[in-house]
């Protein structure tokens, strides 16, 4: 599967920055899957589940209080206000 740079960035710092393979979690106008190659767009996301769907198949799930997210050529960003993953 192709995969994209991904990085979660929270006023504390970077959270998670890593290759991707999908992105899942509520967008202010619903469920949202982030796959290599995906159109640009920038949007606000809801407070909720996250996942992260990894190169070697593994999967990380986590929380975040809202946010915006940025998808373009070049990589994802998700600005959250908070992010924690699940342990």
């Amino acid at each position: 599967m192709s995969t994209y740079p991904l990085t979660i960035a929270a006023p504390d710092g970077n959270v998670f920055q890593g290759e991707a393979v999908c992105l899942n979690l509520r967008g202010t106008e619903g469920d949202l899957a982030v796959m290599a190659g995906h159109v640009p767009f920038i949007t606000a996301v809801k407070a909720g589940a996250v996942t992260i769907e990894l190169p070697d198949d593994t999967v990380r799930a986590g929380h975040l209080d809202g946010g915006i997210l940025t998808v373009a050529a070049e990589g994802v960003t998700l600005l959250a206000g908070s992010f924690q993953f699940d342990a």
